[in-house]
């Protein structure tokens, strides 16, 4: 990835980490968020008490707002709200420098 793009972070704690339908709805979504115009990566973090956090990567401001709007992202937000999440929090970022760093 090559600065500028857009980082959005979800942070959120599950209510039940054995939601089996929560889980094929994870798989599902970022298997369609790979296929969004723009779209970049997604790196996905869990702890074991339930606290996680995804970032997706994304181009422009425009593609992240396409997949806010996305009809199996909707739904899945809606499922979050109502069944999966006790608390989340979103936040959207300009990444514009970034460095790396690898010891094999």
């Amino acid at each position: 990835m090559k600065p500028p793009y857009y980082a959005v972070l979800f942070s959120n704690c599950l209510r039940n980490q054995d939601d089996v339908f929560y889980q094929n709805l994870s798989q599902n979504l970022r298997a369609q968020a790979e296929k969004q115009p723009g779209y970049i990566g997604l790196e996905s973090y869990r702890n074991p008490d339930g606290k996680g956090i995804t970032i997706s990567y994304w181009e422009n401001l425009e593609a992240v707002a396409r997949w806010k709007k996305h009809s199996e992202h909707l739904v899945a937000r809606q499922y979050g709200r109502e069944k999966a999440y006790s608390q989340y929090s979103v936040r959207v970022c300009e990444v514009t420098r970034e460095h790396h760093f690898s010891n094999p």
